[in-house]
């Protein structure tokens, strides 16, 4: 036998016997990060109701969009609205803008809108990873410009933030 042909024998058997080891590593586990039960298959998310003082009309939905397009694009669990073998839920309690520095001169500098919401996770397979947690995100914002003008895209900065951290609380433990 060549030697080429021994390097490519020897390399056959390495990989068949090294297959199972790797299934077993991998699990639960994807390349994204995830960490999620092998069983789990489903993950149920719900839209989280507005209950901030003042409310952005379009909040609810961005968070469920941004949420929903996340679990689909990086894990492999089917997203649907009930009965999940994991389930996000949650509501939206303040939308918020104050100042949040002053110049020299002591007028408003910069002012901050904030985001809170509470999340409620359930995990049927591992109960012990059950959870209620408050997230909030903030970004800040020239005060010399007008809040109307800049708030779309600092919803979807904090939506983005959030909805990260959401998901990085519930698949990936980290």
């Amino acid at each position: 036998m060549r030697r080429s042909q021994r390097f490519t024998w020897s390399l056959v058997l390495v990989l068949l016997l090294t297959a199972p080891l790797w299934a077993a590593c991998v699990g639960g586990y994807s390349f994204t990060g995830a960490s999620i039960p092998a069983d789990a298959k489903t993950l149920s998310l719900k839209p989280f109701p507005n209950y901030a003082t003042t409310v952005n009309p379009q909040l609810s939905q961005k968070l469920y969009d941004a949420l929903h397009t996340l679990y689909e694009s990086q894990t492999r669990l089917s997203v649907t609205s009930n009965d999940g073998d994991l389930q996000v839920s949650g509501e939206i309690t303040s939308y918020a803008t104050q100042a949040s520095s002053l110049s020299s001169d002591d007028n408003v500098a910069t002012n901050r809108l904030t985001i809170t919401i509470k999340v409620k996770f359930v995990n049927l397979i591992n109960p012990a990873d059950d959870f209620e947690q408050t997230f909030s995100r903030y970004k800040d914002y020239d005060a010399t410009r007008d809040f109307s003008a800049v708030e779309s895209a600092l919803v979807e900065e904090i939506v983005t933030e959030l909805s990260e951290d959401i998901f990085n609380k519930t698949v990936v433990n980290w």
